[in-house]
């Protein structure tokens, strides 16, 4: 029996964008189920891939931006112009991706400069009224500073940004600081280790204390300014306003729309864990689909161990792809094939489960 599958995932971790990582589950269910009506909707919380998954959004277009380390070449950064709004992916200038040793020197040094470059290039391209900007897999701990840094200072891109509407796109709801803060959290995963970490947060509460005195109010604790090394407590000093990355994606590609009859809607992500439920995409795409729907998650690896935390997901089943591998270092390294015949292999338990169904 043919069945309409809609691919939704989000990047499988590091190893593979969302658009590569929806290519290989519908190679891999098509080949255990070539008849089925396989529908591709890659999506992004506006971290890497979040360009990429607004396909067909406007126009691309392109500027040459620092990197984010002092000695790494200019990287050629895509972003989009549709109608006023310029949607752009700080990743493409920061992102963790572009180093490629991470450690605590790296850590320290990684800036948001150009990311800066990036939205002045984009202010002087067109005649820009909203500015989207989508935060996520960054190698920065810099609170923005660097960003600041290439406008003027804050007072001079408040000025530059006059009269543009700023969102911040954004999964994450860490404040800068704290706890939960930018550099407790998310530095030990772009290769600080504790020492570096207790200078990167006394380094982001200087920030802290600045953004807000600038701002007038206390941005640095407000959810997502965290995101991006807290390159989102700069942009919300500057007048941003956070919104949902998932959300922002999933309608500019239609998701509601295409999920709608789908027998199974399948998504992925790198690593599904407590902070899934916090907008992430498989969170989102899991509520798009309809009640009678089989949601079906790939995912890196799984570490939600709470009894029910799946289900309260609205996932139906998930599948690991280091389970599959057999270990971690094989899942890394050949992710695109292992996602392939794990798509398979799940589609080949569909039609079986399908197959007893009818008897």
């Amino acid at each position: 029996m043919t069945v309409r599958v809609v691919v939704a995932p989000d990047g499988i971790g590091s190893t593979l964008a969302a658009a590569e990582a929806a290519r290989a589950i519908a190679r891999g269910w098509l080949s255990a189920r070539p008849s089925d009506d396989v529908v591709v909707k890659p999506q992004s919380d506006g971290g890497p891939g979040f360009i990429e998954c607004l396909d067909g959004v406007g126009q691309v277009r392109t500027a040459a931006v620092d990197g984010p380390l002092p000695s790494a070449a200019p990287v050629t950064a895509r972003w989009r112009f549709d109608d006023g709004t310029a949607y752009l992916e700080t990743a493409q200038a920061c992102g963790l991706h572009l180093v490629a040793d991470p450690s605590p020197r790296t850590a320290l040094d990684a800036s948001t400069a150009g990311v800066g470059q990036l939205i002045a290039a984009v202010l002087a391209d067109g005649d820009v009224t909203r500015l989207v900007v989508g935060l996520g897999g960054s190698s920065t701990t810099d609170g923005g500073e660097g960003m600041l840094a290439v406008l003027g200072g804050p007072a001079a891109a408040a000025e530059m940004l006059r009269g543009v509407r700023i969102v911040v796109a954004t999964d994450v709801d860490n404040p800068l600081v704290g706890p939960r803060g930018a550099a407790e959290v998310f530095a030990p995963q772009k290769g600080a280790d504790r020492p570096t970490v207790d200078v990167l947060a006394t380094r982001l509460t200087d920030v802290a204390t600045r953004l807000d005195a600038f701002a007038g109010l206390p941005v640095s604790s407000q959810p997502g300014a965290g995101a991006a090394g807290g390159l989102g407590a700069a942009l919300i000093a500057l007048g941003g306003l956070r919104e949902s990355g998932a959300d922002l994606v999933a309608e500019a590609t239609g998701l509601s729309v295409a999920t709608r009859g789908a027998a199974v809607v399948i998504t992925g992500e790198g690593r599904l864990d407590a902070q899934t439920a916090a907008g992430k995409v498989v969170a989102r795409v899991a509520a798009a689909a309809d009640p009678g729907s089989t949601v079906i998650a790939l995912v890196g690896e799984c570490a939600l161990v709470t009894p029910g935390a799946v289900d309260d997901l609205g996932i139906d089943r998930v599948h690991s792809l280091v389970d599959h591998a057999g270990d971690r270092a094989r899942a890394l390294t050949q992710a695109e094939p292992l996602l392939v015949s794990l798509a398979a292999r799940v589609a080949e338990r569909y039609s079986a489960e399908e197959h007893e169904t009818r008897e």
